[in-house]
């Protein structure tokens, strides 16, 4: 068995593991990131860079080569309710040096953060390494253990962070406690192809037990078929031909290419889910982003949330930690700072999850806009209030942590 010792060990390469490991490496701190996967390439649940992590980004001296990537940016997010045409939330008000929304593949953006870490000599990345378990010594948690090609690989660590998603084995190991909140929808992802003559912005659709979001990401529409949860059975029971004729009816200019749905094998479901942990830590462990906090597709929140945890926990820690006087009182502090945002954002999350989009999934009669929704619609200005809670959130962060490449 291999064993190796860093300062602080990562499990998980997704946006609140690679952002706080870019940032504790760039306060000259030993990191090591642990990512399950060979690569970054697979379909993910998020794909949208908000006004929040742009600023971090532009903090960081890193927006100007970020957008080189491809990309796509919008400034408004539309939809249709039934007959209901409005725009849900107007960014171009707000006061962020970027005032937009970036649509951007999720491997892309993670691929980006590994180049600018691996910038730095303490930053190490280490691909197709699963955690498996934890080390502990005397109630603390001192370590991670993995699996590798070249076999078992303990990692000894003063901090452990689990950023290993909503499905996180460190959480489970370390014996945390998670309160679930229950969701109305799971959703069907799918792609379809884009043309050039389709619109760019994307489109969100509200019809009578029907819900259709599409996503553009350059040459094909990302496209997230929303169902009441635990239906997915019996949309495969009625066929797939029903199936894209349910799509061609909600986006009607893409129904010539509704064909290149063969087979349910191309029509992925993902499993909605909304929890939180009651307590984020334990000695020499805390966890970040959805290890923390799973959140609702409402809003797409759910990257920009993990980033903001990031830098949180690396404004707080990366003093205590380079300095050896790390303590428990310190991933208490990380929960405090982001606890309140995460639980106002979850709130709104299932507001609208149980006002708005589970009516619709149930609807057999006429379908009526909530007056929010027709409010919305009538008063531009009030588009506003959910740019900024879509595009900023309740407690945005910035970077505080030393760049020690220039002390």
């Amino acid at each position: 068995m291999r064993t190796l010792s860093t300062r602080c060990c990562i499990a998980g390469g997704g946006p609140a593991g690679m952002m706080v490991g870019l940032l504790l490496a760039r306060a000259g701190i030993d990191v090591l990131v642990l990512e399950k996967h060979a690569d970054f390439l697979r379909d993910f649940r998020g794909d949208t860079i908000h006004p929040s992590t742009l600023e971090v980004l532009s903090e960081l001296g890193l927006l100007e080569r970020f957008l080189l990537l491809p990309h796509q940016k919008v400034s408004r997010i539309n939809a249709q309710f039934g007959d209901l045409r409005f725009t849900v939330a107007d960014f171009s008000f707000l006061s962020t040096r970027c005032r937009f929304v970036v649509f951007i593949p999720q491997w892309d953006f993670l691929a980006f953060l590994a180049r600018e870490g691996a910038r730095y000599p303490t930053f190490q990345l280490r691909m197709q390494a699963e955690v498996i378990g934890l080390i502990e010594e005397g109630g603390h948690v001192v370590g991670i253990r993995a699996l590798t090609p070249e076999g078992p690989l303990e990692v000894h660590a003063d901090l452990v962070i689990g950023a290993d998603g909503r499905h996180s084995v460190v959480r489970s190991k370390a014996g945390l406690v998670v309160e679930e909140f229950g969701a109305p929808m799971d959703v069907l992802w799918f792609r379809l192809s884009r043309q050039s003559r389709d619109r760019a912005d994307p489109i969100g659709r509200f019809e009578r037990g029907k819900i259709f979001i599409m996503l553009n990401r350059g040459d094909y529409w990302q496209c997230g078929f929303v169902i009441a949860k635990g239906t997915r059975d019996q949309f495969q029971t009625k066929g797939l031909a029903a199936f894209r004729d349910s799509v061609a009816q909600l986006a009607p200019f893409a129904a010539d290419r509704v064909g290149e749905l063969r087979d349910w094998e191309s029509i992925k479901l993902l499993t909605v889910q909304v929890d939180r942990l009651q307590q984020w830590s334990r000695p020499g462990l805390l966890c970040l982003g959805d290890a923390a906090h799973a959140m609702s597709p409402v809003g797409g929140v759910g990257i920009n949330l993990a980033i903001q945890d990031a830098v949180a926990a690396a404004n707080l820690l990366a003093a205590p930690l380079r300095e050896g006087r790390l303590v428990p009182d310190d991933f208490r502090l990380v929960q405090q700072r982001r606890d309140w945002p995460t639980r106002m954002t979850q709130r709104v999350q299932l507001l609208i999850q149980n006002r708005v989009i589970q009516p619709v999934l149930g609807e057999s009669g006429p379908l009526t806009p909530p007056l929010p929704l027709r409010l919305l619609a009538r008063f531009s200005f009030l588009q506003r209030i959910p740019a900024r809670l879509i595009g900023i959130g309740f407690r945005p962060e910035h970077v505080r942590t030393p760049d020690a490449s220039k002390e």
